[in-house]
């Protein structure tokens, strides 16, 4: 196993235990490929949910452009909405698990079909 496989089975772990879900592993790989580089970078690998331009960049980058999403403020309410599903309190919420919450909160799963 390479180390993305490694990566891809913690966020599945962090699906299971942190968030209560169990995870389409099939979907899971696709957006964890579709975040390219930045799940090997420490800091970009995770979503500082404490900063609101971080929130605002995971809103315009992903949901508007790459989901395709109309901007408005269910963007921001399923953003906040799925960081307190993974937990305010969680240090560490991986990109690749909010990106993951945040397709099948949208049913957008046809995006990385």
């Amino acid at each position: 196993m390479g180390k993305r496989d490694d990566l891809i089975e913690q966020y599945a772990s962090d699906l299971k235990n942190k968030c209560g879900m169990d995870p389409d592993m099939d979907l899971l790989t696709k957006v964890t490929i579709g975040c390219g580089p930045a799940i090997y970078d420490a800091d970009a690998s995770t979503v500082a949910s404490s900063q609101e331009s971080e929130l605002e960049t995971v809103k315009n980058n992903f949901l508007i452009k790459k989901l395709g999403l109309a901007d408005g403020p269910e963007l921001m309410e399923a953003i906040n909405s799925v960081v307190e599903t993974y937990g305010k309190s969680e240090r560490n919420k991986y990109r690749a698990v909010v990106y993951y919450m945040l397709t099948k909160h949208f049913g957008k799963e046809s995006v990385y079909g």
